[in-house]
């Protein structure tokens, strides 16, 4: 954790990076453009569809608010009459080939976002060969797929991009791993559909996205009760996400007072992890909490979020799908 605490203070504070960083991230840089431009010029084959792709994804590491807008998506995109599905290489599961899921999939298995955006009543399908992973929605009667954490992931060929940014912390020292948090360089922006910033001010171009989380839910019974509740008491709160400090920040604009406990995005956890020798509340994303029902006490608790973005962003995204029905549905000339 001191390299990673090291190297974010360099990304996105004051820190400077370490020596060794600068030549791995120009060596980087050059396998992300000569892969970019394989599969341009088509030495790299990507797989096209019969049905819409819309890849939601960022260009910097760790979390970016995706997975809510994903599941906000799916919801909007149902609202308007649509079937969409979800695919996701399913990271912290050891699940390869690929894989519809079940009733109650397992975390451990395929992953704790899929199983987080499965619960919302979406079809989802994970596995290494996303194309693959794609034509089991497609089977399954989906019609439109949406595809997680998937702007790097070219074999899976795409007719929408949307980017999430984070508003705070934005593109950091707007370096490319490791020397800055960048997956690919900042001119990528260029050539993506839709720019949705969560939180932070948004800049010119970009829609606005708002995470509000107001209630919290017990895992044992899904009980409610206003997060307000917690209001003057000290609680543990842990985080496997990519960026834990967005979620104690949350907690404590709650006037909570937070003992933290971060742990590297997407850990399995086990229930020794978790026992911290007294009876405080445990308060927890939803992303950890289903990795941990299976063994949870009756003083834990997850901290479910939405995310709101304006009605503007729903309507372009509904017409460029339309678009896409239109062309092809449309004869051939």
């Amino acid at each position: 954790m001191a390299l990673v605490d090291t190297l974010e203070s360099a990304w996105y504070g004051s820190g400077r990076s370490p020596w060794w960083t600068w030549p791995l991230a120009t060596m980087y840089g050059c396998v992300v453009r000569l892969r970019a431009g394989l599969y341009r010029i088509g030495w790299l084959r990507s797989t096209r569809l019969p049905a819409p792709v819309v890849v939601i994804g960022n260009l910097s590491v760790g979390g970016t608010g995706k997975t809510p807008l994903t599941i906000a998506v799916v919801d909007a995109l149902r609202a308007r009459g649509y079937r969409p599905g979800v695919v996701s290489r399913g990271y912290g599961g050891s699940q390869r080939e690929p894989l519809l899921l079940g009733a109650a999939p397992d975390p451990a298995r395929v992953g704790d976002e899929p199983c987080l955006i499965h619960a919302c009543g979406a079809p989802v399908a994970v596995g290494r060969d996303r194309p693959a992973a794609a034509r089991l929605l497609l089977n399954a009667g989906c019609d439109v797929v949406i595809a997680d954490d998937g702007l790097q992931h070219y074999a899976l060929a795409r007719d929408v991009e949307i980017c999430v940014v984070d508003g705070v912390r934005r593109f950091g020292n707007r370096r490319l791993l490791p020397a800055g948090p960048l997956r690919e360089p900042l001119d990528r922006l260029r050539r993506v559909d839709f720019r949705v910033c969560n939180g932070g001010t948004p800049a010119e171009g970009e829609y606005p996205m708002q995470l509000h989380g107001g209630e919290v839910m017990s895992l044992c019974d899904d009980h409610r009760q206003p997060l307000v509740d917690f209001s003057g008491q000290r609680v543990h709160a842990v985080a496997a996400i990519g960026h834990p400090s967005r979620f104690f920040g949350s907690l404590r604009a709650a006037g909570i007072e937070v003992i933290e406990h971060a742990f590297a995005d997407h850990h399995a956890y086990t229930a020794d992890e978790l026992d911290f020798g007294d009876r405080l509340p445990l308060l927890m994303t939803d992303k950890d909490a289903v990795k941990c029902r299976r063994f949870a006490q009756p003083h834990w608790w997850r901290v479910p979020v939405r995310a709101d973005l304006p009605p503007t962003f729903y309507e372009a995204l509904d017409e460029r799908l339309e678009g896409l029905r239109r062309e092809a549905s449309s004869p051939a000339t």
